[in-house]
């Protein structure tokens, strides 16, 4: 018993020490996890406001080539009139047109059919002019074609690196924590929990700029309606209703009390007033990162219900992680 007891004590100091040489790597690693995470944000919201705008070239496009279509189908028309009556023309000649004049009976006759000649003059260049306007139309028609076509495959190529850079920072992060993925959980439940601890003073912090108290009432009512998908699960780009991404989910939230939100954490900041810290009320939005890459919904007491990353879900943390930035109340 004493042999085994002393052991236990000798090897105790270099179980101590081994301990903590890796809690100290994984906290160095866990800096730099942090950091690829709030580059993966970042990649994500500019993957959100690519697609948005590829989105909405699409519609454009669609109706670009509805204009061409038309353009392309008047043109063709007044075209094959303008190859007829030069074909009619032709056959006839100038001695068809005297015949006509020649034939008149009466002077009355003669006027009548003077006047519908140069009536059918008029007619054709008329038809000329609009054959012109209808190619220049065509051919802007196409242009604008070429252009929202130009820029929805620009939109797609900013979708595919956003999406690489976030994939290359989760391989990242994932080589980082290969080994020590215990003690990295160990450092975030110490920060959570000392958090969550400082939550209800939170609010009386800096941080986040200070502006003028708002004109308008927070949106209390979406906390309850946010609080109904707890548990849903993150997904890159997702905006509901069964998974979401964080910009997503503050969308997908805000869009039941009849408030839209673009699908991007740095432009929804600029949807409503700014909010100092002090007046923050259940309702307002709160945002993170520098560029801003993160928001979730304040709930009060210092605590926000959000999306927070990839292989989380959605859930109630304190707003005091790292890199607030500032709220809004939309």
């Amino acid at each position: 018993m004493l042999a085994v007891a002393l052991v236990f004590a000798a090897a105790a100091p270099a179980f101590a020490v081994t301990s903590a040489e890796k809690l100290a790597q994984a906290a160095v690693a866990k800096t730099k996890v942090d950091d690829l995470n709030n580059q993966y944000e970042v990649a994500q919201d500019n993957y959100n406001v690519a697609n948005s705008k590829h989105e909405a070239l699409l519609a454009q496009t669609k109706t670009a080539q509805a204009r061409v279509d038309a353009a392309e189908a008047r043109l063709k028309q007044l075209q094959t009139h303008l190859y007829t009556r030069v074909n009619t023309m032709y056959r006839q000649g100038v001695l068809g047109v005297l015949d006509v004049l020649l034939g008149a009976r009466t002077f009355e006759q003669f006027a009548s059919t003077w006047d519908v000649l140069k009536e059918l003059n008029k007619s054709d260049a008329k038809y000329i002019a609009d054959t012109k306007a209808a190619r220049i139309e065509a051919q802007a028609a196409h242009e604008d074609l070429a252009a929202k076509e130009k820029d929805s495959a620009a939109q797609l190529a900013i979708m595919d690196s956003a999406k690489k850079s976030a994939a290359q920072n989760l391989a990242d992060a994932k080589k980082l924590l290969t080994g020590i993925e215990a003690e990295v959980a160990q450092l975030q439940a110490q920060e959570a929990a000392d958090r969550a601890r400082q939550a209800s003073s939170w609010q009386s912090g800096s941080g986040g700029g200070n502006y003028p108290p708002p004109t308008h009432a927070a949106r209390s009512e979406v906390v309850n309606i946010a609080k109904q998908y707890l548990g849903a699960p993150y997904r890159w780009g997702g905006s509901g209703p069964n998974s979401f991404d964080c910009s997503g989910f503050t969308m997908f939230v805000y869009s039941q009390v009849g408030v839209d939100l673009p699908h991007s954490a740095a432009a929804q900041i600029g949807y409503g007033e700014r909010v100092s810290r002090a007046d923050l009320q259940p309702g307002d939005l709160v945002f993170f990162g520098s560029p801003i890459g993160h928001v979730g919904i304040y709930i009060g007491g210092g605590m926000m219900i959000d999306a927070p990353h990839t292989g989380d879900v959605v859930k109630i943390q304190p707003v005091d992680r790292s890199g607030y930035v500032g709220a809004c109340r939309p």
